[in-house]
């Protein structure tokens, strides 16, 4: 596996400095970075908005497992509190998708589903995914389907969450 799509968020202290770590952490394993978002939070549970961004990352020896544990050691440097499911983080790096040349990377595991198995629902991904990636593809419910396609599929008040801010994260491409 090469390829891997990485929605990272952060929604407790320096939002963009916590943003920055994960670029600066994956080095030259970046090859695309999506502008900032501004986003409402997901899942509700009170707490105040997020920035969100999303990475498109190439490491011809990382799979999912991989991109997995190199999210968990940047949570983890970023302090990250595991304290109530969707509350507020520090830092969040998910995997969204993996790919090994261009076929999608499917995994079932207790600590671990690939393709993300919420992203098709989560307008703070799937708009600055497109940013990076316009022609995206997700496999949902066994089906691939065109990110924008998904994106159409989503609440209009859910998408009008999402705002691009002028915030940018700094990277060598």
């Amino acid at each position: 596996m090469t390829r891997a799509v990485l929605s990272i968020g952060s929604n407790v202290g320096d939002r963009l400095a916590l943003l920055q770590s994960v670029v600066d952490g994956l080095g030259d394993t970046v090859v695309a970075v999506s502008p900032v978002y501004e986003t409402a939070p997901w899942g509700g549970v009170e707490q105040e908005p997020f920035l969100n961004a999303v990475l498109v990352v190439d490491d011809p020896r990382a799979d999912g497992r991989c991109w997995l544990h190199r999210g968990q050691r940047l949570e983890d440097a970023a302090l990250r509190v595991r304290a109530q499911r969707w509350g507020p983080r520090t830092l969040d790096v998910d995997v969204v998708a993996c790919h090994d040349g261009g076929a999608e990377i499917a995994v079932d595991e207790p600590d671990l589903v690939l393709p993300h198995p919420l992203a098709h629902r989560r307008a703070f991904v799937l708009v600055p995914w497109l940013d990076v990636d316009p022609g995206a593809e997700l496999t949902v419910a066994g089906v691939r389907q065109p990110v924008a396609r998904l994106l159409a599929d989503i609440e209009p008040v859910e998408k009008a969450t999402v705002l691009r801010t002028d915030l940018e994260l700094r990277w060598r491409g």
